[in-house]
């Protein structure tokens, strides 16, 4: 019988943890704490895994049976739901790492050194106030000449033309 809302908030904690089954490999994991976890089961290669679907009641049971559906099509086309979703946090945790600001402060530190203490802070002062809070969290890659100039165009508005051409 497959899963419903009520019977997930109905459902209460035991001495054991325990699962109330859904369909298609898909359930509700209760642990002892109160936890509520939907999970999915499936074989790839011959083996048996366990894919995490998410939180109850951070994921609904309607988001969770999609989670599970677009996991049944990656096995059907012969891709590791698991391995795709450990793919898809790396590329994102790369992508973080490949920010506007984390490339500048890598240029910034490599090179401070070589600028007297009053050059330095200056440099850094124009990035915190003028390019960080524009491009700082962006991936590097997805960065437009446009957006440049549309950030040095801001900065020339204010007045400080000379700052934005350092800029």
């Amino acid at each position: 019988m497959a899963l419903t809302e009520i019977t997930i908030k109905n459902a209460k904690p035991k001495e054991k943890q325990y699962k109330l089954a859904d369909e298609k490999g898909m359930y509700l994991l209760l642990l002892p704490t109160g936890g509520k976890y939907f999970q999915y089961d499936y074989r790839f290669a011959q083996k048996r895994k366990t894919l995490a679907l998410g939180v109850y009641p951070e994921t609904t049971l309607r988001e969770a049976r999609e989670r599970r559906d677009d996991a049944r099509k990656l096995l059907q086309n012969g891709i590791d739901p698991s391995e795709a979703k450990k793919a898809k946090k790396l590329h994102l945790i790369e992508a973080y790492a490949n920010t506007f600001k984390a490339i500048a402060v890598e240029w910034f530190e490599k090179y401070k050194n070589s600028w007297t203490e009053k050059h330095a802070i200056r440099k850094w002062q124009y990035l915190e106030k003028d390019v960080f809070p524009m491009l700082g969290d962006r991936p590097i890659k997805s960065i437009t000449p446009r957006e440049l100039l549309k950030m040095l165009e801001i900065v020339q508005d204010r007045g400080v033309i000379e700052t934005a051409h350092r800029v």
